[in-house]
């Protein structure tokens, strides 16, 4: 789950998951229904992404977020779901398709995943993520 909030000059999520591996996944949902304007997106390619994980999650989250951004502006791509484990290292899989206008609409164009006000919350539900984005 996931919802999309307004801020001043940006736009942002909040996800939530019952584990941080599915927070992390939620919130690259809510990051490509913001690019897709929430269209459908079907699960036509997979990309692999590798990142580190040296013990801070939310530079891990903006890590992830960030390395899926780029995919969409160098390959045009746009992700509806994905497959995340983190121990050593975060191993996630997207899943997505060719950005075409006609179907994914006119979202709103990304350029960042920023620090500012970023959020990673648990409780007895799960783990809350809150992210804002440049746009």
């Amino acid at each position: 789950m996931y919802k999309i909030i307004e801020h001043t000059a940006d736009v942002g999520i909040e996800a939530h998951g019952a584990t941080l591996e599915e927070a992390f996944e939620e919130a690259a949902k809510g990051m490509f229904a913001i690019i897709t304007d929430g269209s459908k997106i079907e699960s036509k390619v997979e990309r692999k992404v590798e990142i580190p994980f040296e013990g801070d999650e939310e530079i891990l989250l903006v890590d992830w977020l960030n390395e899926l951004l780029y995919i969409h502006d160098v390959e045009g791509l746009v992700f509806g779901k994905f497959n995340v484990k983190i121990n050593d290292k975060l191993i996630g899989y997207a899943y997505g398709e060719k950005y075409d206008r006609q179907k994914h609409g006119y979202g709103v164009e990304i350029k960042a995943v920023t620090y500012h006000m970023l959020e990673i919350k648990r409780n007895k539900k799960g783990v809350t993520i809150k992210v804002l984005f440049d746009i």
